[in-house]
């Protein structure tokens, strides 16, 4: 282990764009496998990882479907999302907004008060056990349409438990254009959530446009293809729109060739706000420590840059006041020799 890894495992950390079926860890997804070897996923951990070589974007979509599927019940909910808690919780993340695709888990059968309970469980036990606060992020598949994204508002207008900050669009996005879910995302930033959508992983700028102007966005999922618009750009930046870079996840699913390509640099120099984050940790074999230190070889960052992005995670949240203060803390109070 390097000194710069040595420090980064003891960096408090804050985790924005992290998905709950994403970061089951191979052995949980093994497990669950097993218990459901009817669902095509492989059951030893030699395939599973062959299982998730993607070759591009739209097959690690078909994979995550496949494992998504061995979500049956809400025992399955709460168990995965205590798992992925106490393993962020061991990377000494803080406070993490993770994301959950409720209408997935609804159509599998869990009734929906069950899904609730699963999370609130998984929360407080978060807390209580390792001191790391959770805020949820529920999001519409996007490849299941309109109809999706109103089971899914229906669902969050009714169930969403307490810590409930944001509402999001994942999926694709060719073939799924974003002016559609525009009353959707009305009715959640009326209950008070934020408008986290993914936007121009795959696609172009009007993607981006488009989540900005008609999802009401305040930060977005991705966001490569903002590189390509230096008034987006400029738009981005000046309204403080943050974008969630996964670099990892943006190279396993091959949304770029290389990180040298990755536009990180553009955003930056632009003066766009940006975060650091993991995405799909299990499925990419990666976590928020790592992809700490792949940024900080990719791009150049030192001890204090590799700080300051958890400060900025911390001030694009939507962590309660008395969190962010405490959080901010511990990052300030940590050491950078």
């Amino acid at each position: 282990m390097t000194a710069l890894q040595d420090w980064l495992g003891g960096l408090p950390k804050v985790e924005l764009h992290v998905h709950l079926v994403g970061s089951a860890s191979v052995p949980t997804v093994l497990e669950l496998a097993r218990r459901h070897p009817d669902s095509g996923v492989p059951t030893e951990e030699a395939a599973l990882r062959q299982f998730y070589a993607f070759t591009d974007f739209a097959h690690f979509i078909e994979v995550y479907i496949a494992v998504d599927a061995l979500v049956r019940t809400a025992d399955d909910v709460a168990a995965i999302a205590s798992g992925v808690l106490a393993d962020l919780a061991a990377q000494q993340v803080r406070y993490v907004e993770l994301t959950v695709t409720p209408d997935s888990h609804l159509l599998k059968g869990i009734a929906p008060d069950g899904l609730a309970e699963a999370l609130v469980r998984a929360r407080d036990r978060a807390w209580q056990k390792h001191g790391l606060l959770v805020g949820w992020v529920y999001d519409i598949p996007g490849e299941l349409g309109l109809e999706s994204g109103e089971r899914t508002i229906d669902w969050v207008e009714r169930w969403a438990p307490e810590g409930s900050v944001g509402f999001g669009l994942g999926g694709p996005e060719i073939g799924v254009p974003r002016p559609q879910f525009a009353d959707v995302f009305a009715r959640a930033r009326a209950l008070g959530l934020a408008s986290l959508p993914h936007a121009g992983e795959t696609t172009g700028p009007q993607t981006v446009w488009d989540a900005v102007h008609v999802l009401g966005a305040q930060r977005i999922g991705h966001g490569l293809a903002a590189a390509q618009d230096e008034a987006l750009l400029q738009h981005l930046s000046e309204n403080r729109i943050a974008l969630e870079v996964c670099p990892t996840s943006n190279l396993r699913t091959r949304a770029v060739a290389d990180l040298a390509d990755h536009p990180w640099h553009t955003f930056r120099d632009a003066g766009v706000t940006v975060t650091l984050n993991s995405d799909d940790p299990g499925m990419f074999d990666t976590s928020l420590t790592r992809e700490c230190t792949v940024a900080a070889q990719a791009f150049e960052l030192g001890r204090p840059e590799l700080a300051d992005l958890m400060r900025t995670a911390l001030d694009v949240s939507y962590a309660p006041d008395a969190a962010r203060q405490r959080v901010r803390a511990e990052v300030d109070a940590y050491p950078l020799g």
